[in-house]
This record gives structure tokens, C-alpha cells and sequence, in this order.
């Protein structure tokens, strides 16, 4: 006689919560080594955050939502000092600067997306978030001819969605490593000392383009930094573009052992 095996409530959510956690452990170790290339059992999902970089290069990002009171001082400073970086700008300060931001592009600087409405992304559905991202994308290119391949999430806020959404598009999704604060006007040296206490090869650096110290501060830090040999360029030059992995703990870029130096 064949003997049917039965098994209770109790062992069958036992069993189920032991396959849930094997699995969960051979994943969170998987997304270390792989990145973002698989989400495993939902996962959260980070952007880029900093380069895996030992030839000390950094980059100086600056975001446009509200104003170009200084931008064309900015533009200056960057010409005397023969450096580049990148401006992420949203769709609506796009069309209020059209002249400038084509002036920016102009002058080998990196002109990127930071959506169309500067809103809060999670909250929107990825229809609404390709919407944003979209529209300012063609922004760019109408204007420069080119479009952007890196996004900066607003408010540094993003969750999975945003990020499948926006990676599902193309784009690279980017936040810093190193926050000037600039936005909260602390004053040039508390700006200047927060930078070069902390600076290190492969930072993203945050900066605003209408904050009213930045200019100031720039001219000590570039000439500086130079000085300490680090070597400022813009995100297209710092980030790897292919062959990489996201460190899930860090954000963390990191280049794939024998891939080549892609950016």
C-alpha cells in the first residue's frame, strides 16, 4: 500500500518560509555581485551614488530649478580654471534659458535631466515619470542637439520604480556622493572646507547653480583641488557607461574586473 504524505498548515508555511528565505539570502548575495543588472525578490534598487576610481577624478554636478543669477559668473569661473562639469536642469528652467543653456553646451559642459516639473518622482506612476523624463529630453536635444544620458532624480528621492523606469529609458540614474549644502547659503568657507575635508577620488560633488556662494567658493576650490591633483570632469568622463556594477549597500560604481575603461 502507497503511503500519502500530508502535511499540516503549520509545516506548509514552514516549508514556505524556508524556501522565502533561502532564496531572499542567495539573492541579496547575487545583487552584490551583479548589481542592478537583476533585482532579485524586490530588491531596492540605488542609483549612482560615486566611481570605483583610483585616477582621481571627480565630477562637480550643479542642478538648475530656480533661477540664472549666477550661472554666467559659474561659466567664467569654469573657463579661467579650463575645467568641465555637468548641469542638470529641469524641463521648465530649459525653456525660460534657452540661450544659456545652449551657451553651456557650447562650452564642452554636460547638460543633463532632472525631469520636466521637478516633482516628487515616487509618487508618480511610470507612465507619468517617462512622461517627465521625456519631455525634457527632447528639451535638450531641440536645444543642443543631443541628448542626455544621465538623470538626477528631484529631491534625491527614487524608489525601484523610478529607477526601473528611468534605467528602462536609457538613462544612467545618478546622486552624489558629497553635498556642498550650498542651497542652505552656509557661507563660501563652510562650503569650501566641507569639499576638501571629504573629497576623495570618484565623488560627485552636489552644487547649485543659483546659490548665492557657490561662485565664490568655486574660485578656492577648483584652483585647489588642482592643487591636491585631483582632476575635475564632467559625469560622462567619470562614469563607467557599460561593464559595471552598483555596489546595493553604497551606490558604489564599480568597474567589472577585466572590462575595459568605457566611460
Amino acid at each position: 500500500m502507497n503511503r500519502i504524505l500530508t502535511l499540516g498548515k503549520k509545516s506548509i508555511l514552514g516549508l514556505g518560509l524556508l524556501f522565502f528565505i533561502s532564496v531572499f539570502t542567495i539573492g541579496f548575495f547575487a545583487g552584490d555581485k551583479y548589481g542592478d543588472v537583476i533585482p532579485v525578490l524586490n530588491k531596492r534598487l540605488v542609483p549612482i551614488y560615486k566611481v570605483d576610481r583610483v585616477d582621481k577624478k571627480i565630477s562637480i554636478t550643479l542642478d538648475g530649478t530656480w533661477g540664472a543669477n549666477y550661472t554666467e559668473e559659474l561659466l567664467d569661473i569654469f573657463e579661467e580654471n579650463d575645467v568641465k562639469v555637468t548641469f542638470f536642469f529641469a524641463g521648465y528652467w530649459l525653456e525660460k534659458y534657452p540661450d544659456l543653456v545652449k551657451k553651456i553646451a557650447v562650452e564642452g559642459h554636460d547638460v543633463e535631466n532632472h525631469t520636466y516639473t521637478h516633482p516628487h518622482c515616487n509618487s508618480l506612476s511610470p507612465e507619468q515619470i517617462e512622461d517627465e523624463l521625456e519631455r525634457t529630453s527632447d528639451l535638450i536635444e531641440e536645444l543642443i542637439g543631443k541628448r542626455p544620458r544621465f538623470f538626477r532624480p528631484p529631491f534625491g528621492e527614487y524608489n525601484n520604480k523610478v529607477i526601473e523606469t528611468a534605467t528602462g529609458l536609457d538613462y544612467q540614474v545618478v546622486q552624489w556622493s558629497l553635498d556642498s549644502l550650498d542651497w542652505q547659503e552656509p557661507g563660501v568657507q563652510y562650503i569650501v572646507d566641507r569639499i576638501l575635508n571629504n573629497v576623495t577620488s570618484g565623488e560627485i560633488v552636489l552644487m547649485h547653480n543659483n546659490a548665492p556662494h557657490t561662485p565664490e567658493a568655486l574660485r578656492i576650490l577648483i584652483p585647489e583641488l588642482k592643487k591636491r591633483g585631483f582632476k575635475i570632469v564632467p559625469l560622462s568622463e567619470l562614469v563607467y557607461k557599460d561593464n559595471y556594477y552598483i555596489q546595493s549597500h553604497s551606490g558604489l560604481q564599480v568597474r567589472q574586473k577585466g572590462a575595459g575603461d568605457r566611460n
